[in-house]
């Protein structure tokens, strides 16, 4: 009988290192998307060890949730465009890194959303690769899941406005619509819970034929165990399973 108590002590308080070993500190991975138009989305895969979720307790509907700066970055990831429905786009060049993530509301039944801002720029490659392009129109991404307007002027004017991130309904009229959410709703705030947050991007131009292209951006993270918590679940079980062997004997 002792060494019952013995045992179920020791698991109780490895199990419970394990919810307070930086339980609000999550692992995640993910990806962060930029789609213009029609074109095929530049999706840049991240990750870290840091994701601050539902404020000094996990678990249970989220409700809070903090992103480093960075885990999105790329100093200029190209996507060739061969299709000649959009000619004369070529390719898209992005260069940039997301700024530190604010997000809060109930993300079990409810909106949940805050702002997450992109900083680079997207260029648009005219025709010719991005390597040889005759010339290219620069899209600011700074407005990008924060909101307001980024306007440039030159050869071809340019006005994109951009809105919050928000697990609901990205919009832009009622055409283009793009649908976050959040999973599981019950305890989505844990580790194996999944949230995917959509904002609307849109880009306006003096050209007739694009006077108004859509585009969305899309953030999916995952929440994953950090290493210490792994190790710290590990050791439970394996006590467990010692303790019953020796029962067994």
């Amino acid at each position: 009988m002792r060494k019952l108590s013995y045992a179920l002590a020791a698991s109780l308080l490895v199990f419970g290192l394990a919810g307070q070993a930086h339980a609000t500190a999550f692992g995640f991975n993910g990806t962060l998307q930029i789609q213009l138009a029609t074109l095929d989305p530049v999706t840049l895969p991240g990750g870290g060890t840091a994701a601050i979720v539902n404020g000094s307790g996990a678990g249970g509907h989220l409700t809070a949730l903090q992103v480093p700066a960075s885990p999105f970055a790329t100093p200029g990831f190209v996507l060739p465009v061969t299709d000649p429905v959009v000619f004369p786009i070529a390719g898209v060049q992005v260069t940039g890194h997301n700024a530190q993530g604010n997000f809060a509301g109930n993300g079990g039944s409810g909106t949940f959303g805050g702002q997450m801002p992109i900083n680079g720029a997207a260029k648009i490659c005219l025709f010719g690769t991005c390597g040889a392009a005759v010339s290219n129109l620069s899209v600011p991404l700074t407005v990008i899941g924060v909101g307001g307007q980024a306007l440039v002027t030159g050869a071809v004017n340019l006005t994109v406005i951009g809105a919050p991130w928000t697990t609901g309904t990205a919009a832009i009229g009622t055409a283009f619509t793009k649908v976050g959410g959040a999973a599981p709703p019950n305890n989505t705030g844990a580790p194996s819970g999944m949230v995917t947050l959509v904002t609307p991007i849109f880009v306006s131009t003096n050209i007739g034929a694009s006077s108004i292209v859509p585009g969305f951006g899309i953030l999916t993270l995952h929440f994953v165990p950090e290493p210490a918590t792994l190790m710290l679940l590990g050791s439970g079980i394996a006590g467990l399973v010692a303790f019953g062997r020796s029962r067994v004997r």
